[in-house]
């Protein structure tokens, strides 16, 4: 039992090393407490791998593992392009007093909820589904559990560290971009799953790309309707 829990423990830590899921953790740590992100990996892999092993270990049946993984892009497209938008907006009322900032409770359903969609259509699920065929249900389960969370703990690191050097705002845009290009790795791999994972990252980061592209034009208008603004009487603004 113990060889089976160290065996999947290595091959999960391995597995998610560089994979979507930890940039998403490492994503999440840049704009909320490593505690809640950390608590809602944890809570997650509990659950997801959970379902791994009773459909490994007990059912030995398939889930719609591409339905799951187009969802979960959507999502993290739509939160990207909603932390960018929220960013520009601050951007726009740098002299107002500031937002109040996420709750606990909020942020960490949404970690929970973008995990749980991410990891049920991740290649990590088949593993412990594979584990969970051939030894303990129980040592898989604890040993799935542990993996995940021990490297999206070093993902939490990685993010907490690389916060400290960078300023609000550069962190809200980098959060915005890390989600589409997460966003758009997910949905290429669902759509070409015989592509392998070079080019699939690849092709995503011409996601990104433009967004930073449109980012950066929605700012420059912005810029020069204030610019404009200031040559407009008082009679003019109030008419617009």
């Amino acid at each position: 039992m113990i060889a089976a829990l160290l065996l999947t423990f290595g091959i999960l830590f391995v597995a998610e090393l560089g994979d979507k899921s930890q940039l998403m953790a490492l994503t999440f740590a840049l704009r909320h407490p490593w505690w809640i992100v950390l608590s809602a990996i944890t809570v997650a892999s509990v659950a997801v791998n959970f379902i791994a092993v009773l459909v490994g270990h007990f059912l030995g049946a398939a889930i719609p593992t591409e339905f799951i993984a187009i969802c979960t892009g959507l999502i993290l497209l739509a939160v990207g392009v909603w932390t960018l938008w929220e960013s520009r907006a601050e951007s726009a009322d740098e002299d107002q007093p500031a937002s109040e900032p996420t709750s606990p409770t909020r942020a960490f359903f949404v970690v929970i909820s973008s995990f749980l969609l991410a990891e049920l259509g991740d290649r990590t699920m088949f593993a412990t589904m594979a584990l969970a065929s051939n030894h303990s249900w129980i040592a898989v389960w604890a040993g799935s559990i542990a993996g995940m969370v021990a490297a999206g703990g070093l993902a939490i690191a990685i993010g907490i560290t690389v916060g400290k050097h960078l300023p609000e705002r550069g962190i809200a845009i980098a959060s915005g971009l890390l989600f589409l290009y997460i966003g758009a790795a997910m949905l290429i791999g669902a759509a070409q799953p015989g592509l392998n994972k070079p080019a699939e990252y690849a092709i995503a980061l011409i996601v990104p790309l433009i967004g930073t592209a449109l980012w950066w034009f929605a700012g420059r208008r912005n810029a020069t309707a204030e610019q404009a603004d200031r040559f407009r009487t008082p009679e003019e603004l109030n008419q617009r």
